[in-house]
């Protein structure tokens, strides 16, 4: 029997509640997430008691990151750790540089990580960290500059059963190499557990770096079999077309789909015969611009949201489906593979139009569950191959993926409120159990 789709909700009514300090610029992703716990409420008991638990970060710090340039020059940044909630275990989130990060994204961002790693049930709870610089500025020997003088910075917030970080936008595996060097030359011994999407050479783990595509690719399966289809001839649009959106692509593509429409930062095209993600691959990884890839149509970017799909990937930056766009979208399913993607105006949009959105608490979550293998690889130091990582990846965001259906369907809601009540029932039974000290 083929399951019906979960996407209708009721709506909340309560005003996002913003800390004091956050102040009229926390209300984008970070009023995004209170209203997205603020729909929880209803179905979660007596629990509600603890709802300024996620309401409220549990610490931050927000740091200068000063940098001598290559040229002798002095430049300094805005950088920025957040422990959103750590009822359930030590932090976990990633690290992003980029031009427009500030204290409320990173906050929101924190605050989905608890989300996630308790919707997927790992014993993590939920961090995030940045730094506000655009890397493509900088020389390599500037940014590892930037990248250890930050992790000196944010020391006292990190650590192998503190706070986790992992690799975010534009940072990856060498960017976590400088972090796990810097913070065991500061305290005295190599530490690999306090980083996680590290280099293979340095205890990463085999299949890390394509955990959140290859994630993505499985909850869509999972969500496209219930509704009676399959990924053989689905065709895709994909947004951002780096490590996310570039794997779920090519591994799609492997699977039967047809990528009939990509965007990145250097434009947007369309090929209704079908986009070859390898060969796109090869081509912008020759520093050609995606718009003269060759037959396919390009496009102008705000065209890109109308392209006539069966599922639409954003696997770029926050708040990328938004009121604007939301009533031009011709997919019949919304996957989130970045953080964030979709605004609360735009998911209301698109649940009156019976489109399914696939959350990103979810839909991404293939990253931190790889991202906890790789950190019990280490504690044990031994190694697995990457079929077992990748076996146990996908059963464990299948099962996840499963109760968070079954949820939607039983108290028909939509999935991002069904998983944020699976997430936020298992913190705040966690938080209850713990009490309080002193």
């Amino acid at each position: 029997m083929v399951d019906s789709s979960p996407v209708r909700q009721t709506r909340a009514v309560a005003t996002p509640r913003l800390p004091s300090y956050v102040g009229e610029a926390g209300i984008g992703p970070w009023g995004t997430f209170l209203a997205q716990v603020d729909r929880v409420l209803p179905h979660i008991g007596h629990l509600s008691q603890w709802a300024d638990t996620l309401r409220r970060p549990k610490r931050f710090i927000v740091v200068d990151v000063p940098l001598r340039r290559d040229d002798g020059s002095l430049a300094h940044f805005e950088g920025y750790r957040v422990h959103h909630n750590v009822s359930r275990g030590p932090g976990k989130g990633g690290l992003r540089f980029h031009p427009d990060v500030n204290l409320a994204e990173v906050m929101a961002l924190a605050g989905w990580m608890t989300i996630k790693t308790a919707a997927v049930n790992l014993p993590f709870g939920g961090a995030k960290g940045g730094v506000r610089i655009d890397p493509a500025h900088f020389s390599l020997a500037e940014l590892e500059r930037v990248t250890r003088r930050y992790t000196s910075e944010i020391g006292l917030m990190i650590g192998p059963e503190m706070d986790i970080p992992a690799p975010d936008v534009n940072t990856d595996e060498r960017v976590m190499a400088w972090i796990m060097d810097t913070y065991s030359m500061n305290v005295g011994r190599s530490t690999p557990r306090v980083v996680t999407g590290k280099p293979v050479s340095l205890g990463g783990s085999l299949g890390r770096r394509e955990a959140t595509g290859r994630g993505c690719t499985v909850v869509a399966r999972e969500a496209l079999r219930r509704l009676g289809r399959d990924v053989a001839g689905t065709r895709v649009a994909v947004q951002g077309f780096g490590n996310v959106g570039g794997t779920a692509a090519r591994l799609f593509a492997e699977q039967g789909a047809r990528i009939v429409a990509v965007q990145d930062v250097g434009g947007s095209i369309v090929d209704e015969a079908g986009i070859d993600p390898a060969a796109l691959a090869v081509h912008l990884g020759a520093g050609q611009r995606i718009d003269s890839f060759p037959g396919a149509t390009p496009i102008a970017d705000d065209d890109f949201w109308a392209v006539d799909c069966d599922l639409l990937l954003p696997a770029a930056l926050s708040n990328q489906i938004t009121a604007a766009n939301a009533t031009r979208i011709r997919a019949s399913m919304v996957l989130e593979g970045a953080n964030g993607p979709t605004t609360e105006q735009a998911e209301d949009i698109l649940a009156d139009r019976g489109i399914l959105v696939i959350p990103d608490v979810i839909a991404n979550a293939g990253g931190v569950i790889v991202s906890y293998f790789e950190w019990v690889q280490n504690a044990s130091n031994f190694a697995w191959s990457e079929d077992a990582v990748n076996a146990r990846l996908d059963r464990i965001l299948a099962d996840a993926f499963a109760v968070v259906w079954r949820e939607a369907t039983e108290r028909n809601i939509a999935l991002r409120t069904a998983a944020f009540v699976i997430a936020c029932s298992r913190i705040l039974e966690a938080r209850d159990m713990r009490g309080l000290y002193p």
